[in-house]
């Protein structure tokens, strides 16, 4: 069997030549290539494409690369993390594709599996699908996404054999897998490299033909900053957000397959006990996510799609973000709960982007939008300002078309019986006079007669 070459990080980095599309895997603080891309980052290398989950995460991904002008287009899921990705895209002097996060997934799988492009639901009429083509397959609107395939791939693995075997460690599978499979030269940054024979056929993630370079480089909680050490961070816990949480809640049911977005959602997992029965996913890996570890960060526990270290329950698994996100396109999410910033009497649903603002990442919210079985959205029901969240049509930018079941605000919940939006619950300390006066759109009331008098 060919072993494969152990070479420096150096030499490593030299092989990514100026022009190049390079694939970089990670998610937030967990498998990233952090030594392969500053190793890059020391180089001259100009014009290249970087494909990533987050393109302008400071020191984990392109951060140091996009600082440095390296970078001449960026296709990513996020551009959150670092000022400078927002400005550069401002300014023009960085192309920026956004993709959500599910399709840029699929991409990279349908690029290294030989497939020029699919139709997928995600994003159909939204400004994210542009002028794709767009069809209606078995009944639904789909936008078609060319593959993704690249140059050179920088992975990060736990282990290898030298016949280029690899194995992922917890939620690290990300996006590495696909991206293994989807360029000319894969280049894998590993904390072991074993004999052959010494991982067991059954634990390895990726086959060594896809492999063609190891390097060995161990990774500190310094590499990652301080950010692979987060706890959990304070969450607010007011009272009224807990009454929406809790109303959340009792939509859950014994064996639902539940996914829990960022801000008044997260606050939902902290209310289930295992008597619940509740099976919580997360796009970057995961089913079977438990509570927050009482000590330790990233370094060693799996994290959630929020960057927070999690324990795993009894019978829990770890998967790649493209299989994640099948799990969700295909229907397998019973429920997803996420915030918002918009939604009207049609069930669309605006959470991702705000005119005149930088647009920060769209991530996974319309793949789960579009995908899971039923969408609860959380959300205060006005602006601070008092504008109406619940409007007649959305004025920004769609996350999704007409697929949201439930909201639930600090004022009311409204459910979509026949399509058609009705107030069916007031929340504590709420009156139907101070609903028709905060909310934008028109509403059928199916109250029971005591919420009603």
């Amino acid at each position: 069997m060919k072993r494969l070459p152990i070479i420096s990080l150096d030499e490593a980095a030299r092989l990514v030549k100026s022009g190049d599309t390079l694939l970089v895997g990670g998610f937030g603080m967990t498998g990233n290539p952090v030594h392969l891309v500053h190793a890059l980052a020391e180089t001259e290398t100009r014009d290249l494409t970087f494909v990533g989950n987050n393109v302008g995460e400071a020191g984990l991904s392109g951060g140091r690369l996009l600082r440095n002008g390296q970078l001449r287009k960026a296709i990513g899921s996020f551009f959150t993390s670092n000022r400078e990705a927002v400005a550069a895209a401002q300014s023009g002097t960085l192309e920026v594709q956004l993709i959500p996060q599910g399709t840029l997934a699929e991409a990279l799988r349908a690029g290294g599996a030989g497939i020029g492009g699919f139709y997928t639901p995600t994003a159909a009429g939204t400004v994210i699908a542009s002028d794709a083509d767009t069809r209606v397959l078995n009944g639904r609107e789909m936008v078609f996404v060319p593959a993704i395939r690249g140059d050179v791939a920088f992975i990060r693995a736990w282990r290898a054999d030298r016949a280029g075997n690899l194995q992922y460690r917890l939620t690290e599978q990300n996006f590495n897998r696909a991206m293994a499979t989807a360029a000319d030269l894969v280049i894998a940054e590993v904390e072991e490299i074993v004999e052959v024979g010494e991982l067991d056929p059954e634990h390895v993630h990726t086959p060594g033909l896809y492999v063609d370079y190891l390097v060995q480089a161990h990774l500190t909680l310094e590499d990652l900053g301080s950010s692979a050490d987060v706890k959990g961070g304070a969450k607010r816990t007011d009272e009224t957000r807990m009454h929406m949480a809790r109303r959340a809640l009792r939509e859950l049911h014994p064996g639902d397959v539940v996914n829990l977005g960022i801000g008044i959602p997260t606050l939902v997992a902290d209310l289930i006990t295992p008597e619940h029965g509740v099976n919580l996913h997360t796009e970057n890996g995961m089913l079977g996510v438990g509570p927050a570890p009482e000590d330790g960060g990233a370094m060693h526990y799996p994290v959630n799609a929020g960057k927070i270290p999690v324990t795993a329950l009894p019978g829990a698994s770890y998967f790649d973000s493209a299989e994640s996100f099948g799990m969700i396109r295909g229907g397998h999410v019973d429920v997803a709960v996420m915030g918002g910033l918009q939604v009207d009497e049609a069930g669309n649903l605006a959470n991702w982007a705000v005119p005149g603002k930088p647009l920060l990442g769209v991530g996974g919210a319309m793949d789960l939008a579009s995908g899971a079985r039923k969408l609860i959205v959380t959300m205060t029901h006005t602006d601070p300002d008092g504008t109406p969240k619940i409007v007649s049509t959305c004025s920004l930018p769609l996350t999704s078309r007409g697929n949201v079941s439930m909201v639930i605000t600090d004022k009311a919940v409204f459910e979509f019986p026949d399509g058609r939006l009705t107030l069916t619950e007031l929340m504590p300390g709420a009156t139907l006079d101070e609903i028709r006066a905060s909310t934008g759109a028109q509403f059928a009331e199916q109250l029971t007669p005591r919420q009603n008098s």
